[in-house]
């Protein structure tokens, strides 16, 4: 090639000038000696300037005259004189480099150059000047070629070294342009069409005519140097005398290094590699290869020849180029050349030739390329040598070999040595745990594995191959190998190695990747077939790569992970340990990557037993897999490393392991900690690709957080803590200020997961599930604080996903939940902890879309704190009801679907959980119904009605129950003012479900269904409140019953009608069934006093009592809504079936054996009776204004609180609607009638159960209480309105029964001072008035109704007759026993009598009252009332001073007296139906019994009283006297004659002979005597006398009277004149004083009497005793003297002169 400064004119100008210089000089020095020369240099000037004029191309001029011009200078150089020599090859060298020679000119200059050889002249010049004449241009050729460079060879081999070594450097140089030249001309033919015809591969070697020139020559010098080498001749360097085999060497490896194209390009080249190279190289080999150290049998034939270091370093070096560079020429000879090297790398071979082996491999390690395409051609065809594996597997060995057999020579005594001398060595190792004695040294870098001490070298960059030995070009003998330099570059070898593959790897993965991407874009773009071809080609290539990657990361790791856990534990250096750290987690990212799991495992476990202590026990890492066990490396079985105790580093922290077993402690050292900060790394950098060996990792982790005391704090990051228990752990001050280090790298891993993609954070959750199940056993059975780790982790792996926290949430939650479950109460804590912090966080999170619009998301969030419901340990739903607690604080009013849920938490509550729990839970449910209600929807509301009805019912805490019942209360009221909003969100809800329920074909389920949904949300809420009114607690019952009623009374206005019935029927009806069922089964044992300070009151104080009180409430609210809700009830189709519920619910409470419940009952009955059914004005019976019964009755307030009923219709509005809608009136009052009897029937089934007495006297029997009857009594006059058209006589007889029973129903001792009054006072009782009042109702309907009514008069007479007995007699009540209310101490008797009396007498003038109003009735005539009124008062009138009471028989006398008065006349009236005869005979009796009584006079009875009872009689002789006997004939014979008998013993005969002479005076009844004898005579003297019977019987007694007086006087006088001075017996003075009295009477009687009535016999009679009179005169008694007086006075009538009698008619 021309160069601008050679062809210049300027530089041709000075060519010129220089050329005729160097001539001149030539002929002058030739000029004497050698004078031809001397004119061929004269006239080459000539010549010079004959060009230089004539052309105008000067240099192309000279070259075609080149021959010419050179002449003179070759003849120079002829004479063999070192000047003239010297001077032509410079002038020579010049024309050269101008390029003005010419091929033949050239040739005759290469003849002379090896003369000049040949005589050994000027060698040095003659180098320079072949080469300037090669590589100046390209005129040499072929043979001229070969002969130049054969001199050059020849010169080589010179006796000066000097020139040896310029020749070594000129051949190198020349055969180097021989090859350029080559490549030049191919350059230049690289665009002909006209390749050369291919090579048969049989071509005879020598045919060599299909190359260009340039090639030519190329390929002759390769395959004679070829030849060379193996020591036979040259073909074409003729000429050569001897040559070396290094020499030959180093000259083909630079041509194949330098020049690989030639030989790729041409095949002519190749089959000279293949043909000729390569066996060469194997035959050269195998010296090195039979050669076993130190096993020289004799018994070989022949002597083994010895390695030779030059030969074999350099054949190593022509392999190191062949493998490079002609790699897929020389497929099957690399084969052999690989396996080779491997060999030599066995321990048997000498050392520096395993060293220099190393290096070679070094130098392929660091080509990735290059071992992929042996992973391709080798381990990846079948039947082939694994070369790649092998070649990794015997670095392996390599240097387990070197630890286990110390180098010959180089063993580790010696080494100690050197090694101390280097401050760093085992000696100083050994001394304190590794850490160096001798200050301010920093220990040498080095291995140390069970004694063997290997220093670690700097050998080379890390991805170069620099290598030491096979440079040593100059050096015959085999070096000494330092010590540790083997192992430094197998070490460097295998981090080449690693660091190669996966940089390559990982380049193409990602260049795929993106591929793909882009791929992926193209084709969302536009899919043209073509596109789709391509890109199944890209990915069947894709395809082929992976599985060459497999094969390459399947084949070497094994190998490479044996040596380096090895050297990992043999590593005393920080950086080394830092470098196989890094290489082993390179491997396992790039396995994980290529998803080879084993591999992966494999590394990731090296890594985590480095992390750990010697032998710790780890069953994670001892059990999984089969990868720690043997691999087998070349045949040899090797086995994995076990980390060794005696490695001696510095211990950093001694801490506990984390085992089940107890192990004392455990020491880390800088290493673990170091390892661990790898495993870290690892898991930060690469934690996609680790898939399930996050379970290794993690378990690696969670043992030295453990060991190092770290624990974890609020939200899973774990800080330093001190161990609870054990030695604390022993940290130094590096660990100590690595800490937080290390606890932060721990939280930035689980940070980082949020970059993972789902699948890889599956693995890493399943990983620390596992763990954690783990860690979960493990504190099962023994109680050392267990490891919290993975949950820790857990919880900040969810915190930092929430962005995708749906694919996560599930198996999260569900392993803390179990977590929440286990028996150690602080691994459950944390799991709580963790689960409400994720829930917490998950709420609180801004999701995209939000959880407002993203129900399912939201329902699954919510789920675990539901699930954690089923957990019984109560701290953990402590835990979860504060965490629901802070969701409604913070997150209430969005929480939508997510109520009923939260809602189920709250509800979750039990009563075996304690008070603190329910307390926290009731907290939650007060704050949703004070603050939430309005924000959740509708359809919870329910639900919220459940969970406060479950609180009310739990019965841990009363307090709780009572509050949460206000709480139903305020829920109610929320209904009320919000009712229309929430019926319309319930009703849209419903519409939706039907719909789905359609869609399903299944019918709606849900509670009450056929109501409308509002409906049902209030009936839940009473049915809630319904079950509270039957708690087995009172407080609760009673509020729940108050609350239950209110809201039925203050909110039903707003149920739809037809929902009462189920109100009705599914709410009340029940709940007074379970009330009652409850109240009878209740304990009537006594309650001791609760808790010692809290007394309980006597009313109170049983089961039985306290649920009596519950019966009371519920029984008295139900009736109060039967009350105010009465019009709405009727309209519903069974009110009738409803009433007699009722009704039978009021009777079983009536006749329970509680007073208080009975009361109670009646007073129900009472309110419900006193609604009247609306009447029209029209329509009103006219007797209904008469009797006066308000319209309508407001209910009886029963007790319970006073609540407002909120929107009671008034009675107007109803009245007119009822009478506007229902025409049918006339069925109403059927069917109203129909209600009121059946409350009749149940009415005396009360009271005939109650009343009957009993029948044994059992202590056990209950007697209804006072108040009870009353009430029951009372009832019945509101009730008879309703009935009283159909009240029949059979009723009245059934009243008569009850009210009879009632009576006489006596008082318990100790109520019976509150309702006696004191015995003195005349006062009725309630009951007593109730009764009466009763039948002055039935009485006064009787009155006012149809004649048929009036035919119960008799009955109700006899009633109040039975009364009036009361008075003498008071009623048994069955057998028991009572006591007089008089002689009854209070607190001896139980039951007390009542005092009947004032009842009896209230009676009685009730009889009066009504026989005043009705005598003349003719039923009261026909059943003979009168006589049964004078059989009653008979009785007392016969006890008389015997009565109970002595108002008793007074008032007797007065009634019988008005009865008398009003009777006698009727009597008299129907004297002829004979309807009284028997009653005259009773009446004779009753005055008999009554003037003549049996009874004596109480002893303090006065004058006065006396005189007063003696009036009394004397009256009723005058009724006698008046009433009876002027109307004699009208009456029965009999009857008079009785009369008169009785008159006739009462005028003379009454005085009683019993009385003391002191009181004969006061007792004599001297009055009555009178008037009856005043009667009787006046009766006999009356012109009445019908029959002469009568006035017979009359005659007849006065005529014994006059003989009995006449006898008395004489007797009298007889004896006081016996008895002188002695005055008589008392008696005999009052019975003749009697006699006196009688006798003046009689007188009287007889002047009054008309004189025709009286027999003359009888004056005749009487003026006889005026004698006997007189004669008394004496008598000295003046009491006689007196009455003797007035006896004597009346006799002046009869003083008269006599009438001259008239005889014949004359006077």
């Amino acid at each position: 090639m021309r160069k601008m400064s050679t062809s210049s004119p300027e530089a041709v100008k000075k060519l010129l000038e220089n050329m005729q210089s160097d001539l001149r000089s030539l002929s002058l020095d030739c000029r004497k000696k050698f004078p031809p020369v001397k004119e061929a240099a004269e006239s080459g000037i000539v010549k010079v300037k004959t060009i230089a004029a004539r052309n105008t191309d000067i240099l192309a001029a000279l070259k075609e005259n080149s021959s010419e011009v050179v002449q003179p200078l070759l003849m120079g150089c002829g004479t063999k004189e070192p000047k003239i020599a010297q001077l032509c090859l410079s002038a020579i060298q010049r024309l050269m480099s101008h390029e003005v020679v010419s091929e033949g000119a050239a040739g005759n200059i290469i003849n002379m150059l090896w003369q000049l050889m040949e005589n050994g002249l000027e060698e040095l010049k003659l180098l320079q000047t072949v080469l300037v004449l090669l590589t100046t241009n390209t005129v040499v050729h072929d043979d001229v070629l070969a002969k130049a460079i054969v001199l050059c060879f020849r010169l080589h081999f010179t006796k000066d070294n000097i020139t040896n070594n310029t020749a070594a450097a000129t051949v190198r140089q020349v055969v180097t342009v021989v090859f350029e030249r080559m490549d030049a001309e191919d350059e230049q033919h690289k665009n002909d069409d006209s390749h050369p015809p291919a090579v048969q591969g049989n071509s005879n070697r020598r045919t060599v005519s299909t190359l260009r020139p340039c090639a030519k020559d190329a390929y002759m010098l390769f395959q004679d140097l070829c030849q060379l080498v193996n020591a036979d001749a040259p073909y074409w360097l003729v000429g050569m005398t001897e040559m070396t085999r290094t020499f030959g060497l180093e000259l083909l490896e630079s041509v194949l290094n330098d020049f690989p194209r030639v030989f790729l390009q041409h095949q002519e080249f190749s089959f000279l590699l293949k043909e000729r190279v390569c066996p060469l190289v194997i035959k050269l080999f195998s010296p090195n290869i039979k050669f076993r150290q130190g096993t020289n049998t004799p018994s070989s034939p022949t002597p083994v020849e010895k390695p030779y270091f030059p030969i074999c370093m350099r054949l190593l070096r022509v392999v190191s180029v062949l493998i490079k560079h002609f790699y897929s020429l020389l497929v099957t000879e690399c084969e052999i050349f690989l396996s080779l090297l491997v060999k030599f790398l066995d321990g048997d071979k000498p050392q520096w030739l395993r060293a220099v082996a190393v290096e070679c491999i070094h130098r392929l390690c660091v080509q990735p390329q290059l071992l992929r395409s042996f992973c391709q051609s080798y381990d990846m065809k079948p039947h082939s040598t694994k070369v790649f594996r092998d070649i990794v597997n015997a670095l392996g060995s390599f240097i387990q070999s070197l630890f286990i057999t110390p180098s010959s020579g180089n063993n580790a005594i010696s080494n100690t040595q050197t090694g101390t001398s280097g401050g760093g060595g085992p000696s100083a190792a050994q001394n304190g745990a590794g850490m160096s004695t001798t200050v301010g040294l920093t220990p040498q870098p080095a291995f140390e594995y069970r004694g063997t001490w290997i220093p670690i070298l700097n050998t080379s960059v890390q991805g170069t191959s620099k290598a030491a030995y096979l440079e040593l070009l100059d050096k015959v003998e085999p070096p000494t190998i330092p010590d540790g330099y083997a192992m430094s570059v197998a070490f460097g070898c295998l981090l080449d190695l690693v660091r190669g593959i996966t940089a390559m790897i990982e380049a193409e993965l990602d260049s795929e990747e993106i591929a793909s991407q882009s791929g992926l874009a193209k084709k969302t773009a536009e899919a043209q077939p073509s596109e789709q071809q391509e890109k199944l080609a890209a990915s069947e290539k894709g395809a082929v790569s992976r599985a060459v990657w497999e094969e390459m990361v399947g084949a070497c790791w094994c190998g490479l992970l044996a040596a380096l856990s090895l050297l990992l534990d043999a590593s005393t250096d920080e950086t080394a340990s830092e470098n196989i750290l890094k290489a082993e987690m390179t491997m396992a990212s790039l396995c994980g990557k290529l998803s080879l799991v084993t591999p992966r495992d494999a590394f990731i476990t090296a890594i985590c037993k480095a992390s750990l202590p010697p032998h710790y026990a780890l069953t994670v890492l001892n059990s999984s897999g089969g990868f720690h066990k043997t691999y087998s490396i070349q045949g040899q079985s090797v086995q994995m490393i076990s980390p060794s105790s005696d490695s001696h580093q510095q211990v950093v922290a001694v801490g506990q392991p984390l085992t089940s077993q107890h192990q004392g402690t455990v020491m880390l050292t800088a290493k673990n900690i170091q390892c661990m900060r790898t495993l870290l790394n690892l898991a930060h950098c690469h934690g996609s690709v680790l898939g399930t060996s996050w379970q290794l990792v993690l378990a690696t982790l969670q043992h030295l957080v453990w060991i190092l005391g770290l624990k974890p704090a609020s939200g899973g990051a774990l800080k330093p803590g001190r161990s609870v228990e054990g030695p604390s752990t022993v940290l130094t001050t590096a660990v100590m200020s690595d800490l937080p280090v290390i606890s932060n790298i721990l939280s930035r891993l689980f940070e980082s997961s949020q970059y993972l993609d789902d699948v890889s954070l599956h693995h890493l959750i399943n990983a620390l599930c596992s763990l954690s199940t783990e860690a979960m056993d493990m504190a099962f059975w023994n109680n050392k604080e267990p490891s919290l780790f993975a949950v820790a982790k857990l919880l900040e792996t969810g915190l930092v996903n929430m962005h995708r926290i749906e694919i996560l949430w599930r198996p999260l939650t569900g392993h803390l939940l179990e977590v929440c479950q286990h028996p150690n109460a602080r691994m459950r804590e944390m799991g709580a902890e963790a689960v409400t912090a994720l829930i917490k966080a998950g709420l609180s999170f801004k999701h995209d879309p939000p959880l407002s619009q993203n129900q399912r998301l939201q329902l699954l969030l919510l789920n675990p704190l539901k699930e954690l419901s089923n957990i019984v340990h109560p701290d953990i739903r402590q835990k979860q009801l504060e965490c629901v607690l802070q969701i409604l604080q913070n997150e209430g009013d969005s929480l939508g679907p997510g109520w009923p849920l939260v809602l189920g938490v709250i509800e979750a509550i039990r009563n075996d959980q304690g008070e603190s729990l329910i307390r926290t839970a009731f907290q939650c449910l007060q704050l949703v119904v004070t603050d939430f209600l309005p924000t959740m929807p509708s359809t919870c509301l329910q639900i919220v009605v459940d969970v406060a009805g479950s609180f009310g019912l739990q019965n841990q805490e009363l307090n709780i129950s009572l509050t949460s019942i206000g709480l139903l209360w305020n829920i109610s009221d929320y209904f009320f003012q919000r009712g229309e909003t929430i019926e319309k969100e319930l009703n849209k809800e419903e519409a939706l479900l039907q719909k789905q329920a359609e869609e399903k074909g299944v019918p709606l389920n849900r509670p009450f269904h056929p109501a409308p949904p509002f409906d049902c949300l209030w009936l839940c809420l009473y049915s809630k409140l319904g079950e509270l009114c039957v708690d087995p607690r009172p407080a609760v019952r009673k509020s729940g019953g108050q609350t239950l009623f209110s809201t039925v009374g203050a909110h039903g206005t707003l149920l739809q009608h037809a929902t009462w019935h189920t109100v009705l029927w599914k709410v009340l009806f029940p709940l007074l069934g379970r009330v009652r069922e409850s109240s009878t089964t209740a304990d009537k044992e006594k309650i001791e006093s609760g808790g010692g300070n809290i007394l309980i009151h006597h009313s109170r104080d049983t089961a039985e009592k306290q649920w009596a009180e519950t019966w009371v409430l519920t029984l008295a609210g139900v009736a109060r809504i039967f009350n105010t809700r009465r019009y709405l009830l009727q309209s519903l189709g069974d009110f009738s079936k409803a009433w007699d519920v009722l009704l039978d619910h009021i009777q079983s409470a009536a006749l329970s054996k509680n007073s208080e419940v009975s009361l109670a009952a009646l007073k129900s009955c009472q309110e419900i009776l006193q609604i009247v059914t609306p009447v029209k004005e029209c329509d009103k019976p006219e007797g209904l204004s008469g009797v006066n019964m308000p319209v309508f009755v407001g209910p009886l307030i029963p007790p319970g609180p006073p609540k407002v009923l909120s929107r009671t219709d008034s009675l107007g509005d109803r009245l007119g609607r009822y009478n506007g809608t229902e025409v049918n009136a006339a069925a109403d009052e059927i069917e109203d009638s129909a209600l009121w009897w059946a409350a009749w029937n149940t009415w005396y089934k009360i009271g005939s159960e109650s009343t009957k007495p009993p029948t044994t006297c059992d202590k056990l029997f209950f007697i209804p209480s006072q108040p009870f009857l009353t009430a029951l009594v009372q009832i019945f006059p509101a009730l008879y309105q309703h009935i009283k058209s159909g009240f029949s006589m059979e009723d009245l007889k059934k009243l008569g029964v009850i009210l009879h029973g009632a009576v006489s129903v006596p008082i318990s001792s100790d109520a019976s001072p509150f309702i006696l009054p004191s015995y003195t006072e005349a006062v009725l009782t309630s009951l007593q008035e109730a009764v009466l009042i009763a039948l002055d109702v039935l009485q006064k309907a009787i009155c006012v109704g149809p004649e048929d009514m009036q035919i119960m008069y008799p009955a109700i007479f006899d009633q109040l007759l039975s009364f009036v007995e009361f008075s003498c007699k008071a009623p048994t009540y069955g057998k028991l026993e009572t006591k007089n209310i008089a002689n009854a101490k209070f607190n001896q008797a139980e039951w007390v009598a009542l005092n009947y009396v004032p009842f009896a007498e209230k009676s009685l003038e009730v009889v009066v009252d009504l026989y005043q109003k009705t005598a003349c009735h003719k039923a009261v005539v026909n059943e003979k009332v009168l006589q049964k009124v004078i059989k009653t008062l008979r009785i007392p009138l016969n006890l008389k001073y015997a009565c109970p009471s002595e108002t008793t028989w007074k008032m007797a006398v007065s009634s019988l007296l008005k009865v008398l008065s009003i009777g006698l006349p009727v009597a008299r009236q129907h004297a002829s139906s004979r309807k009284f005869d028997t009653m005259w005979p009773e009446l004779a009796n009753t005055f008999e019994d009554f003037l003549f009584t049996k009874s004596t006079p109480p002893d303090n009875l006065s004058i006065q009283e006396f005189e007063k009872n003696e009036n009394i009689d004397v009256e009723v002789v005058q009724l006698i006297s008046t009433d009876i006997l002027p109307y004699a004939n009208f009456i029965p014979k009999e009857f008079v004659g009785q009369i008169m008998t009785m008159l006739n013993k009462g005028s003379i005969h009454s005085q009683s002979t019993s009385f003391t002479e002191a009181e004969i005076d006061i007792r004599m009844r001297e009055e009555f005597s009178k008037v009856c004898f005043e009667t009787l005579l006046q009766f006999s003297f009356s012109n009445k006398v019908t029959t002469p019977q009568e006035g017979y019987i009359s005659r007849m007694a006065l005529s014994v009277l006059l003989k009995r007086s006449q006898d008395v006087l004489h007797r009298y006088i007889e004896d006081e004149r016996l008895s002188g001075r002695c005055p008589l017996p008392r008696q005999r003075v009052t019975e003749i004083v009697f006699v006196l009295k009688a006798i003046s009477t009689l007188m009287d009687s007889l002047k009054k009497t008309k004189p025709e009535n009286v027999d003359t016999n009888t004056w005749s009679q009487v003026i006889a005793l005026y004698p006997t009179l007189v004669e008394c005169i004496t008598c000295t008694s003046s009491e006689v003297c007196s009455a003797l007086k007035e006896a004597l006075v009346p006799f002046k009538d009869f003083l008269q002169p006599p009438i001259a009698k008239v005889q014949n008619g004359e006077s």
